[in-house]
């Protein structure tokens, strides 16, 4: 699958059967803070979204950002990728 990057809208998005999934996010005081998983059901069980949230995360490292997760699957994501935590 493809993920695309829109940075101007804070999102990485992806295209899976013509509908859809993103995670959203924001950047504050050196954080990069998923808000949203959005995964619609119909394209659900895919490790979609664990690849969206993955990619975004690699994006904060990138950027010298510490991950952190508003969003409950982003917060179990991190909990089980420990390598991913920065304090």
């Amino acid at each position: 699958m493809e993920i695309t990057h829109d940075a101007a809208r804070c999102l990485f998005q992806t295209e899976v059967n013509g509908t859809r999934a993103y995670v959203s996010y924001v950047i504050n005081n050196g954080c990069l803070d998923i808000e949203h998983t959005i995964v619609p059901p119909e394209i659900g069980g895919r490790g979609i979204a664990a690849a969206l949230v993955k990619a975004t995360y690699d994006y904060a490292l990138s950027q010298n950002l510490s991950p952190r997760a508003s969003c409950e699957y982003a917060a179990v994501w991190l909990k089980r990728n420990p390598s991913y935590k920065r304090d």
